[in-house]
């Protein structure tokens, strides 16, 4: 079957940088969760204070249930946040709540790449199922428009996870600077919250290099029938 040929080897580098990243978001995460911050904020203080030095007075902080799932809704503008994140005190925990703060203010200035992201996610959904199915059957019918249809799908997918790591750089730099600025965490606490906003972007960048990857395995498989 065509899932597992020589092309393989292609995705090889990109599953271990995945693991590693997935390796060091968790250490860093668990490292950071045991280090309170001096000030004493919980995530979701932290939160809403940056929301509302923003002018974002009108978004609320809500808690959302699993592990590292913090995130901003942009389509109901609303900041969601673990309870870990909610309730902690901890340099980690605050470090996160600050990077989705500087999502919703990336929303409130329309920055650019957030902004074509979430125009193409509803894209992006159908292309990232539809891409496989078409390759697949393709290959299986010796069709090659189905297979041409089916890689071009998937480079909308790859397309969005390139988009997404300036967001998520950017949200990081925006975090750290404001935390800083505002003397919500000092010294070495921002150090760690840095390193586990780091750690967090490595997984993007190691999502765009599988997606990227895929692309490159695709056309090969598709060189060969």
């Amino acid at each position: 079957m065509f899932f597992y040929d020589s092309t393989m080897i292609i995705l090889l580098p990109a599953i271990i940088i995945s693991a590693l990243a997935q390796f060091k978001i968790k250490a860093s995460f668990s490292k950071y969760s045991k280090v309170n911050s001096a000030n004493g904020y919980t995530g979701a203080q932290v939160a809403r204070m940056l929301l509302d030095d923003g002018g974002l007075f009108d978004i609320p902080v809500e808690i959302v249930g699993g592990k590292l799932t913090d995130h901003y809704d942009p389509s109901k503008r609303v900041m969601r946040l673990s309870q870990e994140v909610y309730n902690g005190t901890t340099v980690a925990a605050i470090g996160v709540a600050a990077h989705e703060t500087g999502h919703a203010i990336q929303d409130k200035e329309n920055y650019a790449p957030l902004k074509i992201r979430n125009a193409i996610v509803p894209v992006v959904n159908f292309s990232s199922n539809a891409s496989w199915l078409l390759f697949l059957l393709g290959i299986i019918l010796s069709v090659p428009s189905l297979v041409n249809i089916g890689i071009i799908l998937f480079s909308g997918v790859v397309v969005f996870q390139l988009i997404t790591l300036p967001v998520e750089f950017n949200a990081s730099s925006r975090a750290l600077a404001i935390l800083e600025s505002r003397s919500i965490l000092y010294g070495d606490e921002i150090k760690g919250a840095k390193s586990v906003l780091s750690a967090a972007a490595m997984t993007y960048v190691s999502a765009a290099l599988m997606a990227i990857s895929q692309l490159i395995r695709l056309v090969l498989i598709s060189r060969d029938r």
